[in-house]
């Protein structure tokens, strides 16, 4: 599969410099599965970021969208950071698929 981001909650400002119910704060969510056998090996990553002040055309909250939000998470993380979560996702499955750790009591109870 391919890793699918969303924006589960925004934070906002009932009174924000560009408008009523202005985003600060976008929290996201970064993840894939992939299913081996009867087994769904899984990664995800969570986060948030601020939003500076709107420079462009200010799009009022009940019109935003959750691919606005995810293209400014994105644009906001930067090039380099989505590429840096994305291949963690994509690790936390290898590991998974193929660990190279294990916990446990070598004991019953």
């Amino acid at each position: 599969m391919a890793v699918t981001w969303r924006v589960i909650n925004t934070d906002y400002t009932v009174n924000g410099a560009k408008g009523t119910n202005q985003i600060y704060k976008l929290h996201w969510t970064c993840a894939d599965e992939e299913k081996a056998g009867d087994v769904i090996h899984s990664g995800h990553m969570y986060g948030s970021v601020g939003c500076p002040d709107p420079t462009g055309k200010f799009i009022e909250y009940a019109k935003v969208t959750e691919e606005n939000c995810i293209a400014w998470v994105k644009a906001l993380l930067g090039s380099e950071e989505v590429t840096r979560i994305e291949t963690a996702v994509e690790n936390q499955i290898t590991q998974s698929k193929t660990p190279t750790t294990g916990s446990g009591q070598p004991w019953s109870s």
